[in-house]
């Protein structure tokens, strides 16, 4: 599987769709899972967004490799959703990019694996006001992850947890934080209680905490 995984992963840093649609197809072919494919490519979205903040890569580079994710969430997402055990839903989770980021390839598969696990996820999408958020915890979502792909939207992560604290919610949702720029020491000091450096590390604190 390993050479399946490299070839997964240095066909989304390639950024070409064809290529990244026939990585997935061998890897299927090969026999592995949709999760371990989804993972890899992951792992390369991830280095294509690193490279694109170094220089190395431009905006037509990133949104063709989007485009390679999004093609390959077509293909595994079903597969992904038959073979997770829904059978008893966990916790509501509201799913987010913040305001003023844009970015929603991780966070997108970071709530399909969620819902693979049986989590009522509400995924609002990107450019997410910090408003939303609330008032998805208030009608009851009892979990709550937001995503910043840039260090200038990490602050609105702080943001809606003191606003959370403010109205007396905070003690009533678990906050889940993520995206390149964000470490868990950053989740740390913000307060935040979960951070998933990729969508399936997410996904598993988050079922062991709500366990």
């Amino acid at each position: 599987m390993a050479d399946e995984k490299k070839a997964l992963y240095d066909a989304m840093v390639a950024y070409k769709v064809p290529a990244i649609q026939q990585a997935v197809e061998n890897a299927r072919k090969s026999g592995m899972t949709a999760s371990k494919i989804i993972d890899a490519l992951g792992e390369g979205m991830t280095e294509v967004g690193i490279l694109f903040e170094r220089g190395k890569l431009f905006l037509p580079h990133v949104l063709s490799a989007a485009q390679g994710m999004k093609s390959a969430m077509e293909v595994l997402g079903p597969e992904l959703l038959a073979s997770g055990d829904v059978s008893a839903k966990r916790a509501s989770v509201v799913m987010g990019t913040v305001e003023g980021d844009v970015h929603d390839i991780g966070k997108s598969i970071c709530s399909t694996m969620l819902q693979c696990a049986g989590f009522d996820v509400h995924d609002l999408g990107r450019d997410v006001p910090k408003t939303s958020f609330i008032s998805e915890i208030k009608g009851g979502c009892t979990m709550c992850g937001m995503s910043a792909l840039m260090t200038t939207t990490m602050t609105v992560q702080k943001e809606v947890i003191e606003i959370l604290k403010s109205e007396g919610l905070r003690d009533k949702v678990i906050v889940m934080v993520g995206g390149a720029p964000v470490t868990q020491a950053y989740a740390d000091k913000i307060g935040a209680d979960i951070y998933g450096e990729s969508a399936s590390e997410t996904t598993n604190k988050a079922k062991t905490i709500s366990s």
